[in-house]
């Protein structure tokens, strides 16, 4: 069934907390919310489950006009960050507290419930209180609840952020798989942008508010509509610089050219906003530690800058350097020892870049 907001708004006197938004979640599919902290997505999710009622606007679910309904009397399930569950009831009773209320066998829970607590590692902690879990095993419990219900509609507000991290993994590749064959419709809150991309379907970025852009996953990461939507869509942050489109050459810094794409050459010359993210952003060839990092020319235009940061983690290295009156970053696989003050080398993958015009709306290639 499909979940519909209808120029939903929720505001608190002069304070928006969300703007008119307009949205078309797909029916049985699997949908993100990306966007920073605050960004609205919490309020969001709260509002699809009619925990809180729009100012303006009208939520619509399978055909029907939900608006105002209490949640108690739809069938949605809602999965916060920090874990909630019962505490004087074992792991088993917790998750199948939803059951019970909806008056299934006793033959049927039990069934459910070890499914359930099997795909989330619970089977050994079925007769353990939350008090002696760890929190990640809480967190799984109070999946475990509302994934057991098979409801309608499944709000899930970043629920895998306490967990460890190969839980964590594992539960990315699971999730969409688990949900395919229900038929309920699921919403995904997230800051992670990568995350966003191992789950799939579509994504809704969020900024301020603001939904400023839905549809596949994958198409919204390539061809952002606007720079707030590439911004919101990219971690570490893609590189935002001034240009100048000067005939058929895009000229960054006063010196650093390139050949212009075709939206741009049919621009006049003026300023244009260029953004490359920063794994198109690599150090110049020779610049790895020898064995360690990958060492082949890339083709590009190749640019110098002063290292500020240089963050390595042991699988990639994230360099932050000064050009163009402002910081870039570069994120490549390997080792790549750049101490803070020299200046280095890098190259741009130009052919990656995108371009947007004062407004912020993206140019087309």
């Amino acid at each position: 069934m499909s979940l519909e907001l209808r120029q939903v708004a929720l505001q608190d006197g002069a304070d928006i907390h969300i703007h008119p938004t307009t949205l078309t979640l797909q029916p049985g599919g699997f949908n993100t919310l990306l966007g920073e902290t605050l960004a609205g997505k919490t309020t969001l999710l709260r509002l699809m489950a009619g925990l809180v009622k729009p100012t303006t606007g009208e939520v619509w679910f399978g055909g029907r006009n939900v608006t105002g309904v209490p949640v108690q009397q739809r069938r949605v399930s809602m999965v916060y960050q920090q874990f909630i569950n019962y505490p004087n009831l074992s792991v088993f009773h917790n998750i199948a507290s939803p059951l019970k209320v909806a008056g299934v066998s006793g033959a049927d829970i039990t069934a459910r419930v070890g499914r359930i607590a099997e795909l989330l590692k619970l089977s050994p902690l079925l007769d353990r209180r939350p008090s002696e879990l760890s929190g990640g095993q809480q967190q799984r419990t109070a999946l475990a609840r509302a994934l057991v219900k098979d409801a309608d509609l499944v709000l899930l507000d970043e629920p895998l952020a306490n967990l460890d991290y190969k839980l964590r993994e594992s539960l990315r590749d699971e999730l969409p798989r688990l949900f395919a064959d229900r038929g309920c419709t699921v919403v995904y809150a997230t800051t992670e942008p990568v995350e966003a991309l191992l789950l799939g379907g579509h994504v809704a970025t969020l900024h301020e508010g603001r939904v400023t852009q839905f549809g596949p996953c994958t198409g919204v990461y390539r061809e952002p509509a606007d720079l707030t939507s590439a911004r919101v869509f990219s971690d570490p942050p893609i590189n935002v610089a001034s240009a100048r489109k000067s005939g058929a050459e895009v000229v960054l810094d006063g010196q650093v050219r390139w050949s212009a794409p075709t939206a741009v050459r049919a621009l006049p010359d003026g300023e244009i906003t260029v953004a490359l993210r920063p794994h198109h952003v690599r150090p110049a060839a020779g610049a790895a530690t020898p064995g360690v990092g990958p060492g082949a020319a890339t083709p590009g235009v190749a640019v110098g800058g002063r290292v500020l940061i240089c963050e390595i983690s042991g699988s990639e290295s994230v360099v932050h350097f000064a050009l163009a009156g402002t910081t870039w970053v570069s994120q490549t696989h390997g080792v790549q020892n750049h101490p803070v003050g020299e200046d280095a080398r890098f190259v741009l993958d130009v052919e990656r870049c995108l371009y947007f015009d004062a407004a912020g709306r993206r140019l087309a290639a």
